[in-house]
C-alpha cells in the first residue's frame, strides 16, 4: 500500500522544487519571462517598451521598476495566488544591505552587518588594527602535510578553518571582489591547514573590514 500526495508537504526533500514550479507556471501565465541565464529572475517588457523584474530566492521576492502603480499590480496578482506579506522598500536581502542615493540615482549594495557577525565569530575585535594589503609578504603559505607537529595538528582541529574561508567566500561573491585573490590562496589549503594558514584567514578577516 503507498499513498500519494495531491500536494506537496513542508518540508519533504522535493518540497521546494514543487513550490518554484508553482510559482514559475503562474507568473510565466501572466506574461513574464524567464531569464535564461538565472532561472530565478523573471521579466516583461511593459507596452513602453520598459522592463520590470522579479526576482525570487526561495520564499523571499524583489520587484524593480520604477513605476509604483505598476509594481503594486504586480503585487496584488501575486497576492491572488499566494499567501504573502508586503514589506515594503526593500532594505535587506540574503545578508545584503540595499542602500539607495535617490538624489544622484544609485544603488548600492553592503554587508557591513553581516561581517560585523562574522568578525565576533572569529573573534577578530573591532579593536584591532585593520590592514589593507590582501596578503603580506610575510605569508610564506605552502601545505603543511610532512611540516606540522602533532601538537599543531591536534591545534588546527580546534581552529573553525573551514568556516572562516566559506564565510568570506560568500562576502567574495556578493559585494567584496577585492578578497578574491587572497581567499583563493587560503581555500587551498582547507584538506590540511596550519598554524600559519590560519594567521593568514585572520589577516584577510580583517582585510574585510576595510569599507
Amino acid at each position: 500500500m503507498v499513498c500519494k500526495l495531491k500536494k506537496s508537504l513542508y518540508g519533504l526533500k522535493q518540497s521546494s522544487r514543487q513550490c518554484y514550479k508553482c510559482f514559475d507556471s503562474f507568473i510565466r501565465g501572466k506574461n513574464n519571462t524567464r531569464s535564461h541565464y538565472d532561472s530565478c529572475v523573471y521579466h516583461n517588457k511593459l507596452p513602453e517598451r520598459e522592463y520590470i523584474y522579479l526576482l525570487l530566492y526561495v520564499d523571499d521576492t524583489l520587484i524593480s521598476f520604477k513605476s509604483r502603480s505598476t509594481i503594486d499590480k504586480l503585487k496584488k496578482d501575486l497576492s491572488s495566488e499566494f499567501e504573502m506579506k508586503d514589506l515594503g522598500e526593500a532594505k535587506k536581502m540574503l545578508g545584503m544591505e540595499i542602500e539607495r542615493d535617490r538624489r544622484s540615482g544609485k544603488v548600492s549594495l553592503t554587508q557591513k552587518e553581516y561581517l560585523k557577525k562574522v568578525l565576533q565569530r572569529f573573534n577578530i575585535n573591532s579593536d584591532t588594527k585593520s590592514v589593507n594589503t590582501p596578503l603580506a609578504p610575510h605569508f610564506k603559505l605552502k601545505t603543511t602535510i610532512s611540516h606540522t607537529t602533532v601538537e599543531e595538528r591536534e591545534y588546527m582541529t580546534r581552529v573553525p578553518y573551514g568556516s572562516a574561508v566559506g564565510s568570506l567566500m560568500y562576502a567574495m561573491v556578493c559585494t567584496k571582489p577585492d578578497l578574491s585573490r587572497p581567499i583563493s590562496m587560503i581555500s587551498r589549503y582547507m584538506h590540511d591547514p596550519g598554524r600559519g594558514h590560519w594567521e593568514a584567514v585572520k589577516w584577510v578577516l580583517q582585510l574585510s573590514r576595510v569599507p
